[in-house]
């Protein structure tokens, strides 16, 4: 297991876990990531992350990505 934001561009992952307070696993569940979910790395913009989930694409900070869990 390892953070997304250490994860391969391109290469598809399943998110296993959600860390962080309630409140920022609920923002996350929000934008569509959830465990059992299939998620990958569109690209890497200085901090931020684009990431496709759910047929969108969604920038997250590098914070962010290192909640949840490949």
């Amino acid at each position: 297991m390892m953070p997304l934001s250490l994860a391969e561009a391109g290469k598809p992952q399943i998110i296993k876990k959600i860390g962080g307070s309630p409140e920022m696993k609920k923002h996350l569940e929000d934008l569509g990531f959830t465990v059992g979910g299939e998620v990958s790395i569109v690209s890497a913009l200085g901090e931020n992350l684009i990431i496709n989930v759910k047929q969108s694409r969604i920038a997250v900070s590098d914070e962010l990505a290192r909640r949840i869990m490949v």
